[in-house]
């Protein structure tokens, strides 16, 4: 993997995004109005003494699922984009490499995650007065690992994609699972043995928990690095996966 190539590649990918508007719009505009919802829902909430407060507990946790939730959106539909109108491969002709583009998605999207929950944390935090023990850079830090998980995945399930339809087809089946079995609604821990055992592989649990130990421990504990450190493998070993499966044309 040559860092010139990969730096080129990353740049291309951020020139497109910039001129994209309505992309912009849907990374920066759209979490902040979800959130704005998500605070009213929830600011009359009783909360028993000494505890979080519910909007303290979701909204944390949201702030790291947006950028997922986005970017496996945005992804599997550019890459979809990229290989029916001939354009990967007319750069997969060139010295461009399998890797060297998908590496250059990860981290041009990766940083659009960062720059989006960066800008919903200060809305979060500085508007509606979200509480954490922890540093707001550690939850944009877990926030942006997500985004670069949500850009393999997206990557890999684009393979199977024919068209946009089929693309977002895999929203149900990629991210709801991973919503559900998080933790966020019912604790891992009192789940059937079965639906542990689900959670348990699904990177997105141990993101959600890395997040849960922001918000309860001023500084950084081992299970939190442990948890960004899953997912940050998950994150690889998806990339891998979709330079394995990665098609130059749509058939």
């Amino acid at each position: 993997m040559s860092v010139r190539i990969l730096a080129a590649t990353t740049g291309r990918i951020l020139r497109q995004l910039r001129h994209d508007k309505r992309t912009v719009a849907l990374l920066v505009v759209v979490p902040n109005v979800l959130l704005t919802l998500v605070y009213f829902m929830y600011v009359d909430q009783p909360t028993p003494p000494g505890q979080p407060t519910v909007f303290d507990r979701v909204a944390l946790i949201m702030l790291g699922f947006f950028p997922f939730i986005i970017m496996f959106l945005v992804t599997s539909i550019a890459m979809l984009r990229e290989r029916t109108t001939g354009t990967l491969e007319r750069l997969l002709t060139t010295p461009l490499g399998k890797i060297d583009l998908l590496f250059g998605y990860g981290i041009a999207f990766g940083l659009a995650g960062a720059v989006q929950a960066a800008i919903a944390s200060v809305v979060t935090y500085w508007v509606f007065d979200l509480d954490t023990a922890g540093s707001v850079w550690l939850v944009v830090m877990i926030a942006a690992i997500n985004a670069v998980l949500a850009v393999a995945l997206g990557l890999f399930c684009s393979a199977f994609a024919r068209t946009e339809f089929q693309a977002m087809q895999f929203m149900p089946i990629v991210v709801a699972p991973q919503l559900l079995l998080c933790g966020l609604f019912v604790p891992r821990g009192e789940m059937a043995g079965w639906l542990q055992a689900i959670s348990d592989v699904l990177p997105l649990s141990y993101a959600v928990e890395a997040l849960q130990e922001v918000g309860a421990n001023a500084e950084p504990t081992g299970t939190m690095w442990r948890d960004a450190a899953i997912v940050a493998g998950a994150t690889v070993l998806a990339l891998v996966l979709a330079a394995a499966t990665l098609r130059r044309r749509s058939d």
